[in-house]
């Protein structure tokens, strides 16, 4: 099974990436523009596995790139207390 297939993984994994990148002392912005890109590669290059990246796809379609960016933002914030830290 791929991490994209359980909500809850793919939350995991992205959790850990994310105290992975803080740990090498990615700040803030490089850390949200890197989920603003890996959200955008997301949305154009892999078809969604679960419900709720359906609806992350659908709403990153109707976003403009500042909203774009606004969903990236927020998926950090979510992801921030998971993962196996």
């Amino acid at each position: 099974m791929s991490v994209l297939d359980n909500w809850q993984q793919w939350k995991d994994f992205l959790g850990d990436r994310l105290h992975q990148g803080q740990n090498q002392g990615m700040n803030k912005d490089t850390v949200n523009d890197l989920a603003y890109q890996i959200g955008d590669y997301l949305a154009k290059q892999v078809e969604p596995k679960n419900d709720q990246e359906k609806i992350l796809a659908d709403l990153w379609s109707v976003a403009s790139p500042d909203e774009q960016h606004a969903i990236a933002n927020m998926m950090v914030k979510l992801v921030q207390n998971d993962g196996s830290q």
